[in-house]
């Protein structure tokens, strides 16, 4: 049984917050392609361990 965790990061088109799941056992260290919930734009994220049980969520446009 996995739990996940609300995180939130900034699209790198419009700058508007966006909220993820994160799966601890499954979405650390992996990249994953999410569209923005407000301008639709597809976004890569990527999920590592950050410190005191945060995240770090690195998140790039595509061509970058």
């Amino acid at each position: 049984m996995s739990f996940t965790t609300n995180a939130k990061f900034s699209c790198p088109y419009c700058m508007v917050i966006n909220n993820i799941e994160i799966d601890e056992e499954n979405d650390l260290n992996q990249q994953q392609i999410v569209d923005c919930q407000i301008c639709c734009s597809p976004i890569e994220v990527f999920v590592t361990a950050g410190i005191n049980d945060q995240f770090n969520i690195i998140a790039t446009t595509d061509s970058e």
